[in-house]
């Protein structure tokens, strides 16, 4: 079993990355003794750089960390990075999708993506990549009551015009950015670590 551990501190996207990881992969939590890392880069790869590299070194032992943005063209490709805190430093999932809404109110050009990189990094500086794009809209209103984030207000283009809160957990991981940054997993880790090509 090849054990690596999550960098993320947020507990959806943990449930999200720990359903998506390939068959002998165990994703270990984030070690509950490590303080709060600040995400300062300008770019989700900077970001996901940052706090792998914080767990790799602080557990001795290979991370993986995923940074996710949401890219409104209207907004001229924010929040971006600031995804979390959009609203605020602190801000709740809630207060960062009424403040999106309230921007995109009198907005006809309503397309969006979803972002995400991951990477991969051992404690001794060794670091992978993968990626994935959603593209999508923002709807008008919420909706939904699955998932986290943004996903109450975010329309995959390739779904059938429901936002990722109305779809089920299998439905999304199909779809999503996440869902097809971690489909090319399988590869890296057969490569990096010589396991069995899937």
């Amino acid at each position: 079993m090849l054990r690596i551990v999550c960098a993320s501190a947020n507990a959806h996207k943990v449930a999200e990355m720990k359903r998506m990881m390939p068959n002998g992969v165990e994703l270990l939590p984030r070690p509950l003794d490590l303080s709060e890392i600040d995400e300062t880069a300008p770019t989700l790869e900077g970001n996901a750089i940052i706090k792998a590299v914080e767990v790799a070194n602080f557990c001795s032992q290979w991370a993986l960390a995923d940074d996710t943005g949401l890219e409104v063209d209207a907004l001229h490709g924010a929040p971006g990075v600031h995804s979390a805190r959009f609203a605020s430093d602190n801000a709740t999932d809630s207060e960062n999708r009424q403040l999106l809404l309230s921007k995109m109110a009198h907005e006809e050009l309503r397309s969006a993506r979803f972002r995400t990189v991951v990477a991969l990094v051992s404690s001794n500086g060794e670091m992978h990549f993968v990626s994935g794009v959603c593209e999508g809209t923002i709807a008008s209103t919420e909706s939904g009551v699955n998932g986290f984030g943004y996903d109450s207000v975010f329309i995959p283009s390739a779904g059938d015009g429901r936002t990722f809160a109305e779809m089920s957990d299998f439905e999304k991981d199909v779809l999503s950015h996440r869902g097809k940054a971690f489909a090319q997993l399988p590869e890296l880790l057969a490569r990096v670590f010589g396991l069995p090509t899937p």
